[in-house]
């Protein structure tokens, strides 16, 4: 029986170009920190890291800790200094990266329905990101922290997305198996993989990213209203 949900955050819940949104947040990034370092080679370095995370699958690395492991290879600066400045990027610049973003009626009226339907709700975003990030476009996407069971992040998650493993280790920390779950996202390849485990899934098609052009296997596929409708006949 399900009584789960998990849904991806950008280009889902939150409704943005993801592509679109990572030119500007390296854009912000480098710019603030251009005092710092040469933001054509931050650039590189946060891009190559964050690969580098993504393609760990080392279970006793956190995704935080396999991204500093390989960016302090590339930056020579202390770790504390740079998790700092890092911080008062997402405190401040970061923020401004939302402000014309409109959030999607849909979304929390489904959410909203779905809670009170008794469904337990996981934010089940790529967690490259740090938590104060992840935080903060859940706000821009006119939801609450609180409206989350489990949210993935870099602290918290051994693996990204589209391994596996990362829906493997949620469905350990959630206590759940994978035929109590839907998994709700706009990526073929990142979101729809859940299948394989058993998950249904359901395929937002508003921002639907598609990469490699693969053949697409969804329980359910529909705009936000189409799954806004699918939630409330449950």
């Amino acid at each position: 029986m399900v009584d789960t949900f998990l849904f991806d955050l950008d280009g889902t819940l939150l409704p943005v170009d993801t592509d679109k949104m990572l030119d500007e947040y390296f854009l912000s990034l480098t710019k603030k920190l251009s005092s710092y370092f040469d933001p054509h080679f931050l650039f590189k370095s946060i891009y190559q890291a964050s690969v580098d995370m993504i393609n760990n699958l080392d279970p006793s690395k956190t995704n935080k800790e396999a991204f500093f492991d390989s960016f302090l290879r590339m930056v020579d600066y202390p770790q504390d200094e740079i998790e700092k400045l890092f911080e008062e990027f997402y405190l401040n610049e970061y923020k401004e990266l939302g402000k014309n973003i409109k959030p999607n009626e849909y979304v929390k009226k489904s959410l909203e329905i779905l809670k009170s339907k008794g469904y337990k709700i996981v934010l089940a975003t790529n967690p490259v990101f740090p938590e104060i990030a992840i935080i903060e476009r859940i706000k821009w996407a006119g939801l609450e922290e609180n409206y989350f069971d489990f949210i993935t992040t870099y602290e918290n998650m051994h693996f990204c997305k589209p391994h596996i493993q990362y829906y493997e280790e949620i469905l350990e920390k959630i206590g759940k198996k994978a035929d109590n779950c839907y998994m709700v996202g706009n990526d073929v390849e990142e979101d729809l993989i859940a299948f394989k485990l058993g998950m249904k899934t359901y395929l937002i098609e508003d921002f639907m990213i598609n990469r490699n052009s693969k053949e697409v296997i969804a329980t359910h596929r529909g705009s936000y209203k189409d799954f806004y409708e699918f939630v409330s006949k449950l």
